[in-house]
């Protein structure tokens, strides 16, 4: 794990050795001024040597001018070093993430996610600025003191070095407390951004049933385990501190008792202790620093930690080595044997065959939880099948890379998502390439066109997030002109006028029927007035394909489809519905 946070300061180096250089002088000079305090009041002050006082006040004023300048670049550079750092984490992260099957967020709250994302990185990033510069300014203060000091009066020295394998005693002993602790509250803020995510994004439901108090219940819960662990971090922490500046304090003790006795005895003049409490006064700080990074190595290698958790999650679908490209789609769909389930318990599909013609059109119908969904999520490898192949034009879609394969599939589905920001930039997602021109032509084609222009901003309007500020059908005809700007040789196409009126929807169905031309067309329905004209019908159930035909012939046979039909316009609901 340190090997893989290192690596992460390569793109970085120049700034980062310039940081360490410059932390480096500045701990120079900071050992220089006790060395020249003790020479100046043993000697130069005592004996009037005025000329050599105001040589030394001078340079030491350069020094301090040049250390005040090392300290902007540590404390300039060395942040955005971490913050760098952080924006390539950041990226790598978001990038692994677009790599992810769908499985893996049907599993895993976007709260938690974005806890990842936002809060711990934001840690490793202070992790990656100070956790370096303290263990190397700590070293060379540490290095430095003992030998300055061990020049000045060698016992002293050895007894306060007595202290530094007692601190570092100390601080190990507490390390793995604070680790678990601070490792506790990463978990719990992930528990409670998630939560606030999935109220926030469902306030107008929790809302329009009166359940704002069952929402602060089911938030406070969170609220309050967080709270917990970060009372329980915090006593460690405390018991950390506490520990540390109680030894400090009978170091500084101990060296003016022994140094009063040495004193008394002759052994050592008052210069040589007035040096010895100055360098015990720089001796703290590396003391305190390497507190400090203890402190900040736990938080940011917990973060870290789990931000690998995330990288080392591997996506099941990713192209093969020999994966081609995807060219001259016919759009021949077929499914041999194929079976397929979610949590490898329950199977959705079994031993599923099926052969969709190019150019022809099928709609799938049946109850709910019989499959559909899932049947044209394989096509574009949402999901990976468990057993058996899907075919496109003969090749098995394991055999086509994944970019190739899912430019060539035009997907509406029944839960429409728009993206933050205009009406234009969500139908350009259907291809960015394109023109205003082709847009307003996917935006006419999708009965969408003379709504957009009667706001006043047109096609600048912002549209909210997730589109808030356009009703249903207004969202779904949006995403149907995605499909149409990109125009697809396949199609699917689930519950795409779901969310439409009845005049709407014979427009839209108008229209895509026009799209469907040519194009290999899979179409999810429950109203099976819209898919009367499909070349054919697949009745699928939970128990696998039920019935297949053409309208006219499945109403004739009088088995499920039939009845289903009969349900939806005589109000009749067949045992099989029910």
């Amino acid at each position: 794990m340190l090997r893989k946070f290192a690596s992460y300061y390569k793109p970085h180096k120049k700034l980062f050795i310039l940081d360490m250089v410059c932390a480096f002088f500045m701990a120079l000079i900071d050992l220089v001024f006790p060395m020249v305090t003790r020479e100046l009041t043993n000697d130069i002050i005592p004996n009037g040597k005025m000329r050599e006082l105001y040589i030394i006040t001078g340079t030491l004023i350069l020094l301090f001018i040049l250390r005040a300048l090392f300290n902007y670049i540590v404390d300039y550079w060395g942040h955005v070093v971490g913050a760098r750092m952080e924006a390539n984490m950041r990226k790598d992260l978001f990038s692994h993430l677009q790599t992810l099957p769908f499985s893996y967020f049907d599993k895993v709250r976007t709260g938690h996610i974005m806890s990842r994302i936002v809060n711990d990185l934001r840690e490793i990033s202070e992790l990656a600025h100070h956790g370096p510069e303290d263990l190397f300014l700590s070293v060379i203060m540490l290095i430095g003191s003992f030998i300055l000091m061990f020049t000045i009066n060698v016992p002293l020295t050895l007894i306060v070095f007595i202290f530094v394998p007692l601190m570092l005693f100390f601080a190990l002993k507490k390390r793995k407390k604070m680790n678990e602790a601070f490792r506790e509250v990463k978990r719990k803020i992930a528990n409670v951004n998630a939560q606030v995510e999935d109220s926030i994004s469902g306030i107008r439901v929790s809302k329009s049933f009166t359940n704002e108090e069952y929402e602060m219940y089911k938030f406070e819960l969170g609220n309050r385990e967080f709270k917990d662990s970060r009372e329980y971090a915090f006593k460690s922490m405390a018991e950390f501190f506490t520990g540390m500046n109680f030894l400090i304090n009978m170091l500084n003790l101990v060296v003016v008792s022994v140094g009063g006795i040495f004193i008394y005895n002759g052994t050592m003049n008052i210069p040589d202790l007035l040096a010895f409490l100055l360098f015990i006064n720089f001796f703290m700080q590396p003391i305190r620093r390497l507190t400090q990074f203890t402190q900040q190595f736990q938080s940011g290698m917990t973060g870290f930690e789990r931000f690998l958790q995330i990288l080392e999650v591997k996506p099941d679908i990713i192209d093969s080595n020999d994966a081609m490209e995807l060219d001259n789609v016919k759009g021949d769909i077929k499914f041999e044997d194929v079976t397929f389930s979610y949590d490898e318990e329950e199977t959705v599909l079994s031993g599923m065959n099926l052969d969709i013609t190019n150019g022809k059109t099928l709609a799938l119908v049946g109850p709910s939880g019989g499959g559909k969904s899932t049947l044209c999520n394989l096509i574009p490898r949402f999901y990976e099948v468990d057993k058996g192949s899907i075919t496109i034009d003969g090749i098995d879609i394991k055999d086509i890379k994944v970019k190739s394969l899912r430019e060539h599939i035009g997907f509406v589905q029944q839960d429409v998502f728009l993206f933050t920001g205009t009406i234009e930039e969500n139908i350009l997602y259907g291809r960015s390439d394109a023109t205003h021109e082709e847009v307003i032509k996917a935006a006419k084609s999708a009965n969408i066109h003379d709504f957009i222009i009667s706001l006043p901003n047109g096609y600048k309007t912002y549209i909210g997030e997730k589109g808030v500020r356009l009703s249903g059908g207004q969202k779904q005809r949006i995403s149907i002109a995605r499909v149409f700007l990109k125009n697809p040789p396949i199609l699917i196409l689930d519950e795409a006028t779901s969310a439409l009126d009845n005049e709407t929807e014979i427009k839209i169905q108008k229209a895509l029927e026009e799209l469907s031309k040519g194009r290999t067309t899979i179409v999810i329905a429950h109203r099976l007035s819209t898919i009367k004209n499909a070349d054919k019908i697949v009745v699928l159930t939970d128990k696998g394909i039920e019935e297949v035909g053409t309208h006219e012939d499945l109403i004739d046979n009088k088995g499920l489809y039939s009845k289903l039909y009969k349900s939806q316009f005589k109000g009749y609901i067949p045992d099989e519905v029910a």
